[in-house]
């Protein structure tokens, strides 16, 4: 997967999530909160599921750059070829 295909993927999903938190908000889902509470929330939840999702897909990169088996490899002492 190309930095490019990862990049646009984490973007997305924080785009999806920023829909549906604004949604939410226009629909009077946080009405019981402050706006302080509110906005605190929002930028939670976006934060964590964009960290969830960068994290994610560094993972997915790393496992089909085969980096992981050349450090495997050297860590048992084995020729990673």
């Amino acid at each position: 997967m190309q930095r490019q295909q990862i990049l646009r993927i984490a973007i997305g999903g924080v785009a999806v999530i920023a829909i549906v938190l604004i949604l939410t908000w226009v629909l009077g889902g946080f009405q019981t909160l402050s706006v302080a509470g509110g906005l605190a929330l929002i930028f939670g939840v976006v934060v964590t599921i964009g960290l969830g999702i960068a994290l994610m897909a560094l993972v997915f990169y790393s496992s089909r750059s085969e980096r992981d088996e050349a450090v495997y490899h050297i860590g048992r002492h084995e020729d990673p070829r």
